[in-house]
């Protein structure tokens, strides 16, 4: 609720970060925020595909064809101006679009966002979203409480009158660029939104100016949530043995009649009697001295409260700190995004209709609309068509054509390669079997496909062709059987033929493999280990070259080298499959895929 009534007192260009699934909770969160908003202040909920017309506004076509002149409508940012604009599913936001709305929420006039997350843990806003956050709020595991006080809108009210005459003294900008840089939050903008929250507490406390409390409480909202590095503690001054002219603590001071000098000393800034120096001329302060009007203790204290509210992965140690490629920033909503006719539609552009972009006629009438009463007047002075007929026709140039396009994430398919010889039979083929049960679950909740190899006796089958139907795999997974020899080449062989298949196709492929990796059936089907493994080596090196993402699963059941070095010839990542730990299995496919 405090996080509610900073981003209420002044919205304007701010981004609150509500992270929370569909729910009670959520609603009556946005429900006490929009009580504690003016009453001239508007809360809008914006779709969650927003359009650049949509937000921006446009030509309202109806109305410009019957009033035959240009009528333009307001977009969602300007109806919402100096309110709210609510953005649903904010974590599947395209970049574009995004990059759009921040460039509209920097200019004047302009709505504050509230930004709703629900998404997965390692499912993030975009970047340029992501960079204007000013506050965040997690809610999933909390209850609705009472309503706020009924006296909130009065106090809501005094401190925006408040808010205007705010200042910030220098000391406190610099404890806060301070504790910036400790934190490692080099961005700036974050330290601007830092002292603008940081004023907005002082104006809700009453506060005549900034102070270490206000600062110290903007440091835990703004800078702990963005924090990469934990500060360092502040070194104490060393302790080194006294000078050697030094006088004994217990000593007697001698007289002063003996001891002052003829002629006086140079004076000098460590003398004690010495007077102060002389104010600085008009009598201006400089930053020094209002540096030194305030306690010395500010840049720990706001330090100190931004430390305290750390990022749990920062305080687990620097081996668990999530690390996320750009092109995964986003989330794979956005990730390999392929044009075509098919998927989320994008906003229309000029262009003519072809191959992968079908004609946008509302928006082609849309900008021929503003011109029929010059291309009639023209196209009567060349008595092209009769005069009757020209108020019923609508004249349409190639200038107005545009096209609609749709881009769609490129279908992915794991194919998943089993061993089914005897060893994998005898060791850990009906616990490999669970773990893929629970993978190709949630291959289906992503919506990618499936397929299913087996290698055992002298080749590989398919025993499922890539697929989306869940019952099917299971059914495939349940029947497959196990015994024989051990003919890894030919089983990378038919993976690898099989992804490239699906490359061709302009689908993503990674092959995940269990397997025991003791090969001992030559690709032409002789038995023989030593003649096996060099097969399956050499199949495994063309599998690199071509740049497959792999993962390869050892399901032996003690400690052996030969999975291992497989895994490191086919350059894929090697994961040992602990009993009774699916899960892990699950967290590094999930992993392999993004």
């Amino acid at each position: 609720m405090l996080a509610a009534r900073l981003f209420a007192l002044q919205p304007a260009g701010l981004v609150l970060h509500v992270r929370a699934g569909v729910g009670v909770t959520r609603d009556a969160f946005v429900s006490a925020l929009r009580d504690q908003l003016p009453p001239d202040a508007a809360m809008l909920r914006c779709p969650a595909h927003p359009t650049s017309e949509a937000l921006l506004g446009g030509l309202d076509l109806p109305a410009t064809l019957a009033a035959g002149r240009p009528v333009r409508r307001q977009g969602l940012i300007a109806r919402a101006a100096g309110g709210i604009l609510l953005l649903a599913s904010a974590e599947r936001l395209p970049g574009d679009t995004a990059s759009l709305l921040c460039s509209a929420l920097d200019t004047d006039g302009a709505p504050g966002l509230v930004a709703l997350d629900e998404g997965e843990p390692d499912e993030e806003l975009p970047a340029v979203l992501l960079d204007r956050v000013a506050l965040r709020v997690e809610l999933d595991a909390l209850r609705p409480g009472a309503p706020p006080a009924t006296g909130e809108s009065a106090l809501l009210s005094g401190a925006r009158r408040r808010l205007r005459d705010l200042r910030t003294p220098a000391p406190v900008a610099d404890a806060l660029c301070s504790a910036a840089l400790a934190l490692g939050v080099y961005p700036m903008r974050a330290t601007m939104l830092a002292g603008r929250i940081a004023r907005m507490a002082a104006a809700l406390a009453g506060h005549a100016q900034v102070e270490a409390d206000d600062a110290a409480l903007a440091a835990s909202l703004v800078l702990a949530p963005r924090a990469t590095t934990i500060p360092m503690p502040p070194e104490a001054p060393a302790q080194g043995p006294p000078p050697p002219s030094a006088e004994p603590a217990d000593a007697t001071p001698p007289d002063a009649a003996d001891t002052l000098p003829d002629t006086p000393p140079e004076a000098g800034p460590e003398q004690a009697g010495s007077p102060p120096p002389p104010p600085p001329q008009g009598g201006q302060r400089d930053d020094d001295a209002d540096r030194e009007a305030m306690p010395d203790d500010l840049r720990e204290t706001v330090l100190a409260a931004a430390s305290a509210r750390l990022p749990p992965h920062l305080l687990d140690g620097p081996a668990l700190v999530p690390t996320r490629s750009a092109a995964g920033a986003q989330g794979r909503a956005g990730a390999g995004a392929v044009l075509g006719t098919r998927g989320r539609p994008l906003t229309p552009r000029p262009g003519r209709p072809g191959e992968g972009s079908r004609l946008a006629l509302v928006e082609t009438l849309r900008h021929a609309a503003p011109w029929q009463k010059p291309r009639r007047a023209a196209a009567a002075r060349r008595s092209e068509p009769s005069a009757a007929d020209l108020p019923h026709r609508l004249l349409v140039q190639l200038s107005d054509l545009h096209v609609s396009r749709c881009s769609r994430r490129p279908r992915s398919t794991a194919i998943f390669l089993v061993d089914a010889s005897g060893s994998a039979a005898m060791h850990r083929l009906a616990e490999a079997k669970g773990a893929i049960e629970l993978l190709l679950g949630e291959c289906y909740v992503r919506r990618d496909r499936v397929a299913l190899l087996a290698f055992r006796g002298t080749g590989a089958e398919l025993l499922l062709p890539p697929t989306g139907a869940l019952a099917r795999a299971r059914r495939s997974l349940a029947a497959l059987p196990g015994g024989g020899g051990t003919p890894v080449a030919c089983g990378l062989d038919a993976a690898m033929e099989l992804a490239s298949q699906l490359r061709r196709l302009g689908e993503t492929a990674l092959i995940v493999m269990l397997t025991d990796g003791r090969a001992n059936i030559a690709r032409d089907g002789t038995p023989g280990r030593a003649r096996a493994e060099q097969d399956a080596r050499a199949s495994a090196a063309r599998l690199r070259a071509a740049g497959l993402p792999s993962l390869l699963v050892d399901i032996a059941p003690r400690v052996q080298p030969h999975a291992e070095a497989l895994a490191d010839a086919m350059g894929a990542r090697y994961l040992r499959l602990t009993q009774g730990e699916p899960e892990r299995l699950s967290r590094a496919v999930r992993a392999l895929a993004a």
